[in-house]
């Protein structure tokens, strides 16, 4: 099992393979000369540990875990090269504990079940502690984390659980609460460049053999990007490159031809994958184009779903950019499309244009607000039946009951708008809807508060009052009336609305009802 480890960088100190104490170490391979690198120059004690300075510190719980000083059972959580599985070593070398190592890629409840018997009748017999080391525990299905409880609980094992991904979402709740939880955070570059300097010059690691331009250095460290696992098995494959050429130093060249993709710290199924995709989302919100597309390529490198990620486009453009661009919903459902009938790789070229659009476009959220008040509201028990004029008046026997009676047709109008009661009655002169001043939504806004008072039957607004000069005499502008609901008095054409085929809506007779207008009642569109 390879290191995940943290490094000293202080002089190497202790044995340098996991020791086999009277109570006996099984599931770890004793450090030969072949062994990686990254195995090769692993910690030998506490001490020699860097980076988790959070953790380290005097009665701190790892400390306690390495030392023995308390049989808690611990769940370590980082990322790859943060240390988990060099925590696990150093466990493994105290003498007075059995230590057992298994990884949940490839074993079962079977397995588990016959490390507790064997810890159970140990403990029965007055024989050593054993800790039980799992790896990539979020591997572990329901089932087989179930399996650990009642072990964990009574302290037949002690528990030492490593994963990547949050515990919180792939660790059963139970099991959580029986461990104490420690969170592991990746070396910073400075960490990760000393440990490459030790690895050239330790014995134990090239052994002074070659030297590593400082260019060289640099690249290593951002391949890394807090991984020191990483950074050491790219040094061990750029030293054999430089080997085998001959060379006596390890340039950037080499190291390039070495490792040529850094490999995207992304699991499709875990907490990065969330967190790439809210920093995505949170980037398109904020209009940061440039910040978008990075989430967006470092997805797409990491090989996430495109489908997915052009779900996440069509959600987008109406949550976060709505009417202040009604065309963000096509662009991005056009990538949907292009996704599915062109496929990756070339449909990153149509991914990439839709976020262009999305993170530069105008935002609004006015729709996500309306239908989350609207639902609050149903869910709330706000709205009561149909009003009669909007009932269903197709079928045999409607008209009897008064379905539809009253209903004004609102294309017999001029301006394509009535006065009429659309909503329950418990829901009238609620708005739900309120557009913002940006990009389209801003001649909405100005449309809008007239369409509600026609709607409504409300008065306009009081005029402001103007003074006349020489040069412009005062005039009065239009009015709308204010008729009463269901009143026959005809509405006066409002500002900024127009009738039909785009002319100024003139003075007409009232608009007439459904029924007088001659239209087939049994037109579904007309409803």
């Amino acid at each position: 099992m390879e290191s995940d480890a943290l490094f000293s960088l202080g002089a190497p100190t202790g044995p340098r393979s996991a020791p086999e104490g009277p109570a006996g170490v099984d599931g770890f391979t004793p450090v030969a000369d072949d062994s990686p690198l990254p195995v090769r120059m692993r910690p030998a004690s506490l001490d020699e540990l860097i980076g988790q300075d959070h953790l380290l510190a005097p009665g701190a719980p790892l400390r306690q875990l390495v030392s023995g000083g308390a049989a808690m059972s611990v769940i370590l959580w980082g990322p790859p090269g943060s240390g988990k599985t060099t925590i696990a070593h150093l466990v493994a070398a105290a003498t007075d504990r059995r230590f057992v190592a298994m990884s949940a890629l490839s074993a079962g409840v079977k397995d588990v079940r016959a490390v507790i018997e064997m810890a159970r009748r140990q403990r029965r017999s007055g024989g050593p502690q054993t800790v039980l080391f799992i790896d990539e525990v979020h591997r572990f299905s329901k089932t087989q984390q179930d399996s650990l409880l009642a072990a964990v609980e009574d302290r037949t094992v002690t528990l030492l659980a490593a994963t990547t991904e949050n515990p919180y979402f792939s660790v059963i709740s139970p099991l959580l609460s029986r461990c104490v939880l420690l969170t592991l955070q990746p070396l910073d570059d400075d960490a990760v460049r000393g440990l490459l300097r030790r690895a050239v010059t330790d014995e134990r690691g090239l052994g002074g053999a070659l030297t590593l331009t400082t260019d060289a250095e640099d690249h290593l460290v951002r391949l890394a990007a807090g991984d020191v696992r990483k950074a050491l098995t790219a040094l061990e494959a750029a030293a054999a490159s430089a080997t085998a050429l001959g060379a006596g130093r390890i340039d950037l060249a080499t190291a390039e031809q070495a490792v040529d993709v850094a490999a995207v710290r992304y699991d499709r199924d875990g907490d990065a994958h969330y967190d790439v995709v809210s920093a995505f989302i949170k980037s398109m919100r904020g209009s940061d184009v440039d910040a978008a597309v990075h989430w967006l390529a470092r997805m797409l490198v990491a090989g996430e779903d495109a489908r997915f990620i052009a779900r996440r486009l069509v959600i987008f453009a109406s949550e976060d950019v709505g009417m202040a661009d009604p065309t963000a919903l096509s662009v991005a459902t056009a990538a949907a499309h292009a996704v599915e009938y062109v496929g990756l790789p070339e449909a990153q070229l149509n991914l990439a244009q839709a976020v262009i659009h999305l993170a530069t476009a105008p935002k609004s959220n006015s729709a996500t607000t309306a239908i989350g008040a609207a639902i609050a509201d149903v869910r709330a028990g706000r709205g009561g039946s149909v009003p009669r004029g909007l009932r269903d008046a197709h079928y045999a026997g409607a008209r009897g009951l008064g379905h539809g009676t009253g209903y004004r047709y609102p294309h017999d109008d001029q301006r394509g708008v009535v006065t009429q009661q659309y909503v329950p009655d418990d829901l009238v002169g609620v708005d739900y809807y309120q557009p913002s001043p940006h990009g389209a939504e801003r001649s909405v806004s100005t449309r809008l508060p007239v369409l509600r008072r026609i709607v409504r039957g409300l008065p306009p607004p009081p005029a402001r009052p103007e003074t006349p000069t020489a040069s412009s005499p005062a005039t009065a502008g239009p009015s709308v009336a204010a008729p009463s609901a269901g009143s026959a008095v005809t509405p006066q054409p409002a500002p900024a609305l127009v009738g039909r085929n785009g002319q100024p809506a003139a003075e007409a007779g009232g608009p007439r009802t459904k029924q007088d207008s001659g239209t087939d009642a049994a037109g579904e569109g007309q409803q």
